[in-house]
């Protein structure tokens, strides 16, 4: 039984080597959407000069006010901007831009999610308010931005508001929206 077992595994391990080295591809790789030698790999970051000026929305001063402090100290700028503001409790203020996002996409998946939303009117923009039914005193605030994608406002503090959760995303929503700040 042990020399079938053997002769078996050999002739397997024979035809695996066989089979994937006569296994070839004509042609170049390219990622999709893309010709032949166009894909150099270089980055011109002279392009992204004002990379994550998004974060540079709206003045520290302004964020920290809209959520009940003084001023907003920066945690973290990357895809989402990120602050943290002292009131009597730490609140975390978050920003995203999608510039190529959808609001409806953005409202189905916060629904997705498990969170509850509404529609409000933020300025003349329509948006919506995103809560986690688990985290009360979570809210966010989604709106389509003017030039193109959409804007999302998070607020969260360590504990529960004073009045609407909701309402410190909106101000910050309207002061972006209108310029009023």
């Amino acid at each position: 039984m042990t020399r079938r077992w053997s002769a078996a595994a050999a002739v397997t391990a024979a035809v695996a080597v066989l089979g994937l080295g006569a296994c070839t591809v004509d042609g170049t790789p390219v990622r999709q959407g893309r010709s032949v030698g166009t894909d150099t790999g270089a980055v011109d970051t002279d392009k992204f000069e004002r990379l994550l000026a998004e974060c540079e929305v709206l003045p520290a001063s302004k964020i920290g006010e809209a959520v009940g402090g003084r001023t907003a100290a920066p945690g973290f700028f990357g895809a989402n901007c990120r602050w943290i503001v002292q009131t009597p409790a730490t609140v975390d203020v978050m920003f995203n831009w999608f510039e190529w996002g959808s609001y409806n996409h953005e409202k189905d998946t916060a629904k997705r999610l498990g969170f509850t939303t509404e529609n409000v009117q933020v300025g003349s923009q329509a948006g919506f308010t995103a809560r986690d039914p688990k985290r009360p005193a979570v809210c966010g605030v989604t709106a389509k931005a003017p030039g193109g994608g959409v804007y999302t406002w998070w607020v969260e503090p360590s504990e529960a508001p004073n009045g609407d959760a909701c309402a410190a995303p909106i101000k910050l929503m309207e002061m972006i929206l209108t310029g009023a700040f």
